[in-house]
């Protein structure tokens, strides 16, 4: 994961500097440190979300934890290099590669056209489709259910770009929210009828007591995630990923972690 508002950035970079001159002192940083070096001997920083589960999320040891944690590090492991890994939220982790705060994100990021106009991805890591979730016991059974009714987005996500795409087609309005823990409450206490998102993420909280169901075949095509970093910068960082990627891949590394939240 899981095409931001341009109004937000200005926000957004303020919030990254405050974080940055916080330092681990901040509620909403995580750090992690891999063992090894880079060639240059630089320590990277990566961004990444605050709450994504299964990808990155805190859990019940208060330890930070997801795919995408478990990725990098097995990564970094691989390649050697030194890296710090800072939770912003997602709006805040890409203005913090586009302003120089940090090296790299990895958060669910859909790589997309437009993206790619402002961040170098990596090779892809994890291929997710969309799905519309509904509260138990909704009598929303199908896309066509949904006409006149509201929908819950998480903003700039795979399914929230979805949710935008048909939105015309099926007739009903798009609510946008910064986290999913806050969008699958709007859906539940019934604000909001029903809300997109990526399937391993609403299976994965639905499997660990989110109140929602998937109504059958309400999934569609959806995108694929990369590592980013801004567009013409960090190239030997990139690189080391996608060797990474590809290493932890070939030796079973990558799907133990895969399997280890999703099975």
């Amino acid at each position: 994961m899981k095409k931001k508002v341009l109004t937000m950035v200005l926000c957004s970079v303020c919030a990254v500097a405050m974080l940055a001159s916080c330092g681990s002192s901040s509620s909403t940083a995580s750090t992690a440190t891999a063992s090894g070096s880079s060639a240059s001997g630089k320590k990277y920083v990566i961004a990444t979300d605050t709450q994504f589960p299964p990808f990155e999320f805190t859990n019940s040891d208060q330890k930070f934890v997801g795919i995408d944690v478990d990725i990098l590090a097995a990564i970094a492991k691989d390649q050697g290099f030194d890296y710090e890994l800072n939770s912003l939220g997602f709006d805040a982790a890409l203005v913090a590669v586009q302003s120089g705060q940090a090296d790299g994100v990895i958060a669910g990021m859909s790589i997309t056209d437009e993206r790619k106009q402002k961040f170098d991805f990596s090779d892809a890591y994890y291929d997710a489709e969309v799905t519309m979730a509904v509260a138990k016991g909704s009598d929303i059974k199908t896309f066509d259910d949904l006409k006149g009714k509201k929908v819950a987005i998480k903003t700039g996500t795979n399914g929230g770009d979805y949710a935008k795409s048909v939105k015309d087609k099926y007739g009903f309005e798009v609510v946008e929210f910064k986290d999913s823990p806050t969008m699958y409450q709007d859906v539940i206490t019934g604000n909001t009828q029903a809300c997109f998102e990526d399937y391993p993420v609403m299976a994965y909280n639905i499997k660990n007591g989110a109140q929602m169901v998937i109504p059958d075949g309400c999934t569609a095509a959806g995108s694929s995630y990369g590592f980013a970093v801004q567009k013409g910068q960090n190239a030997e960082l990139l690189s080391m990923f996608n060797k990474g990627l590809a290493d932890i891949k070939s030796n079973g590394a990558f799907d133990k972690i895969v399997d280890s939240y999703t099975k």
